[in-house]
């Protein structure tokens, strides 16, 4: 029975698809490989938080996922620490980064390399170069590396200049929010919903902007979800003057969540660069059009399901989302295409493939 460490440091509870995508990948590991025991190596703050999900025993490592600092030394060395003295046959490092050496062979699922193709895009330029190097140092310690999308491969294969042959593309599966009633959509009017982080590369600023470049009467009401405390999107707003139509929630509920998922005319997304892209999955599993920003993996993700539009050019998202709005059938067409596309990925396929790198790695 082969035992794995699960290097669940960054797992603090506001990381977002990562841990989303950690969540749903061990839920079904556990349900497909009950023979293999599974041991999690969590944050201070990731241990406080429901565990259910996690198939097997869970330690709390006492170091805080929150404190960058901290994380990055566990990351580092705390982590091929433990997995060292609980005796392991390997450890999986979830998000992106791991330990810069170990003992026993390490799996490491890196799901974007934006620090090195887009750090204008990063927030925080100081931790850019840390960063740089960590990945650098975990992508040389890794036996094999999952990625999420073609595109996120290309890019680790140019950057860390890894062996092909220990390079693995799984993609990623949506969500199925509950409690939504596609019965109920347009009942409050046209409605566009965005939800995320304000990380740079997400390029919120387009929607107001869109909002704005329609006319008063063809403006549908927008939500945009996602952030905490001051919202940066704030005064661009203010500014534009569409705060009537445009509305910034920050965090909500899942029973808001699936409200806004049932009311919605469609969902908007006009990120600059991404890894891959759950809520176009979650989005499309809910019925909800999904209007996507014409990126590698957008195209991956949404094929002909979705609709697309330059991320650079406002104009054409406002006449995208004039377009939909003013298009029941559309809208009907685009649901109805989307849920075919979001049965393409399974968890359950990303728990296998990722099962038969961890035998891989193994060997």
């Amino acid at each position: 029975m082969p035992r794995v460490l699960v290097d669940l440091l960054s797992y603090s509870g506001t990381k977002g698809g990562m841990e989303v995508y950690t969540r749903e990948l061990y839920r079904k590991l556990g349900e497909i490989a009950p023979s293999w025991e599974f041991i999690g190596y969590l944050s201070r703050e990731g241990y406080e938080l429901d565990r259910t999900w996690f198939p097997g025993e869970t330690i709390n490592s006492g170091i805080s996922g929150e404190n960058r600092f901290a994380w990055a030394f566990g990351e580092l060395f705390a982590v091929a620490r433990r997995a060292r003295k609980l005796g392991v046959d390997l450890l999986h490092s979830p998000a992106t980064l791991g330990p810069r050496h170990s003992s026993m062979p390490t799996v490491v699922t890196m799901h974007d390399m934006l620090y090195w193709s887009h750090p204008e895009y990063m927030s925080t330029p100081l931790y850019t170069a840390p960063v740089k190097w960590m990945e650098r140092q975990v992508a040389r310690n890794a036996a094999q590396i999952v990625t999420i999308s073609p595109g996120s491969a290309t890019e680790i294969l140019k950057y860390l200049a890894v062996d092909p042959d220990t390079l693995h593309v799984v993609p990623l599966a949506g969500g199925h929010p509950e409690g939504v009633d596609r019965a109920l959509a347009g009942s409050e009017g046209p409605l566009i919903i965005a939800m995320g982080n304000r990380r740079p590369h997400k390029n919120w600023e387009s929607l107001p902007r869109a909002v704005a470049a329609l006319p008063p009467e063809k403006r549908p009401r927008v939500v945009i979800t996602g952030g905490r405390g001051y919202d940066p999107l704030a005064p661009l707003v203010d500014e534009l003057g569409v705060g009537q139509w445009v509305e910034l929630r920050g965090w909500v509920s899942d029973d808001e969540v699936a409200h806004l998922y049932s009311t919605a005319t469609a969902l908007a997304i006009p990120s600059l660069a991404e890894g891959f892209s759950l809520p176009t999955l979650e989005a499309m599993s809910a019925g909800v059009p999904v209007l996507l920003s014409d990126i590698e993996v957008h195209r991956y993700v949404g094929g002909e399901a979705a609709r697309f539009f330059p991320p650079h050019d406002v104009d054409a998202l406002a006449h995208l989302i004039e377009h939909v709005v003013d298009d029941p059938e559309l809208q009907k067409r685009m649901a109805a295409d989307g849920l075919m596309r979001e049965r393409l990925f399974t968890w359950e396929r990303t728990a296998r493939e990722t099962l038969a790198v961890f035998e891989l790695a193994l060997t």
